[in-house]
């Protein structure tokens, strides 16, 4: 086998554990439960309308690619991991849109050069590892003049803070590979669009969650819902010491970024990067 196609199976490979990764747990609970409001907020910053042919890249069960098909659009929803797509089906059949599901690597897309108005990731293309693939992707299927956005997890948020805590727990990243939360970076973006990208608009909002009562709770939800940490603790499973290591960190990470008084529930505020762009023409 030449140094070409082990790349091409090593690739495969990867590609494999990431669909096996994100169809653990249970991700659509989690996005039903805490995430839902984010795809509306991509949506209006893409001022999406029934005019347009809509991409959500690495869409999940649809958190923003349903929103945008609410708008009037003509949508197409593509993720790696087509495990994900049932609790979509469901959730746009109950609020009454149908759009296309399609599996799709972001980093390797099956459509056609400038054949969307509008392409947009909700938490999903910073996922893949190998950013500056993905984002070449973003920019080729969109049309000139067309809106690109993204929703990210920023580095110095909470939940790039946990991704940061659990590297030492983890497998070592495969070659070439980028921290997800570098999406969360305006400076990082700019950099792998370059000249392509005009019009660039970028803030930093944050994500109020409720869903806890207390960092414990959060711990326990998150190591039987959430892929990414399913793996780590998947990987560290049989070093005991290591377990407790990585739940006393993740504890003491929670109860850093969050918030209670009295009796109300335990709050913690997720910063996440909201950009918008056009394709430069």
């Amino acid at each position: 086998m030449n140094d070409q196609a082990q790349a091409a199976e090593a690739d495969r490979e990867l590609k494999k554990k990431h669909r096996a990764m994100w169809a653990s747990g249970d991700y659509p609970a989690l996005a039903d439960e805490m995430l839902l409001e984010l795809g509306a907020v991509l949506v209006e910053a893409c001022g999406i309308n029934s005019r347009q042919r809509v991409l959500d890249v690495a869409a999940g069960s649809g958190n923003a690619a349903i929103p945008a098909a609410m708008m009037g659009a003509k949508v197409v929803a593509a993720d790696l991991t087509p495990e994900l797509f049932e609790a979509g089906r469901r959730e746009a059949a109950n609020r009454g849109v149908s759009l296309e599901w399609q599996e799709a690597d972001a980093e390797a897309l099956p459509f056609g050069d400038d054949e969307f108005d509008t392409v947009m990731s909700c938490l999903g293309a910073m996922f893949a590892p190998h950013h500056q693939a993905a984002a070449d992707e973003l920019v080729r299927v969109c049309k000139p003049g067309g809106t690109i956005g993204l929703l990210s997890w920023t580095p110095e948020g909470f939940i790039g803070r946990m991704f940061a805590t659990m590297k030492p727990f983890a497998p070592p990243p495969p070659p070439g590979a980028q921290p997800a939360p570098l999406w969360g970076s305006e400076d990082h973006v700019r950099e792998l669009m370059g000249d392509r990208i005009t019009d660039v608009h970028a803030r930093k909002q944050t994500l109020a969650v409720r869903s806890f009562h207390r960092p414990e709770d959060f711990v326990r939800y998150f190591k039987s819902h959430y892929g990414p940490i399913i793996s780590v603790y998947k990987f560290i499973a049989e070093d005991g010491d290591k377990v407790k290591a990585l739940d006393q960190a993740l504890t003491e990470l929670a109860e850093s970024f969050g918030d209670a008084h009295g009796d109300t529930p335990f709050q913690m505020e997720w910063e996440y990067l909201l950009l918008t762009a056009k394709k430069a023409k």
